[in-house]
């Protein structure tokens, strides 16, 4: 259902803090017009934790409106509270998104029993295709392949977004559920060897600003060409490891302003990005001519 480059979008801000909606059809724009897969409004990239839910329920309109049917739009509507994830989640689908990405929960740091009963309550309710979101860095909590397999036999839950890093359990996922459950990549200096072992995509911060050269590495490898698919793992490698410098996503909006996207700022408790950090970010947007 989810597969190829689906870019986690960033939320664009105006000078007074409030949502650019202008902006927002603009990015949206930008990625149909580059073969960008699907799109995923308000995660982890969009600053989902400092939006407010109306601010997200705009969001979700102005991505649907936007694309119109021509992709699919994956609503970030997890929470730490399951109760909330499904209200949000119900809303979303009243919009008319594909589907729902959903976080481990953060801070509460559930049991694998938890995690299984709250990724079951999302897909009961929630109404919507679920693509699970875990990022044990971001969480403190980490989604264990048995427990996947246990929740991939759900109708409802039809992915996972894989960011923990870890190459020998996303392998396992897939030994465990093959194709019942799509793995994507969570993290896109891994996106390559991830497909290695299963994966079918990445949902990605670098796509704000390389969706093409990540399909076009993703449709190498795909059609068996793996030299030219290591080629552009390698040309991209720098850009992936510097849009992680500091807290996503203070470099990927940094480079985006640099190169003329003008995605404004952010909501604090994130800042902009040292002057250091700015210097060697640049530096390798040139490299690759984007700036």
């Amino acid at each position: 259902m989810f597969h190829g480059t689906i870019v986690a979008l960033v939320t664009p801000f105006r000078a007074d803090g409030a949502l650019n909606e202008e902006k927002v059809r603009e990015l949206v724009q930008f990625h149909l017009d580059r073969g960008t897969s699907a799109i995923v409004p308000c995660g982890t990239t969009g600053e989902s934790p400092t939006l407010s839910d109306a601010e997200k329920l705009r969001l979700f309109e102005i991505v649907v409106e936007e694309v119109n049917g021509r992709i699919p739009v994956i609503a970030g509507t997890g929470t730490n509270s399951t109760a909330k994830s499904i209200a949000l989640t119900q809303k979303a689908r009243e919009i008319g998104v594909d589907g729902a990405l959903i976080i481990t929960p953060y801070y509460n740091k559930p049991t694998q029993e938890g995690l299984y009963r709250h990724f079951r309550a999302v897909a009961d309710q929630g109404g919507l295709p679920v693509v699970i979101y875990n990022v044990p860095g971001r969480t403190s909590v980490n989604l264990l392949p048995e427990t996947v397999e246990r929740l991939c036999t759900h109708s409802n839950i039809v992915a996972i977004k894989e960011a923990s890093g870890n190459l020998s359990q996303i392998s396992e996922i897939h030994r465990r559920c093959g194709e019942q459950i799509t793995i994507l990549s969570g993290d896109d200096g891994l996106t390559l060897p991830i497909l290695s072992v299963g994966g079918k995509g990445v949902i990605s911060v670098s796509a704000n600003i390389v969706p093409d050269r990540l399909n076009a590495m993703i449709q190498a490898f795909q059609a068996g060409d793996l030299a030219g698919a290591l080629r552009i793992h390698h040309q991209l490698a720098d850009l992936h490891r510097d849009l992680f410098l500091e807290t996503n996503p203070i470099p990927i909006k940094t480079a985006m302003n640099m190169m003329g996207f003008e995605v404004g700022g952010f909501r604090l408790p994130l800042c902009e990005m040292s002057p250091a950090n700015a210097a060697r970010l640049k530096k390798t947007l040139a490299n690759l001519g984007l700036v």
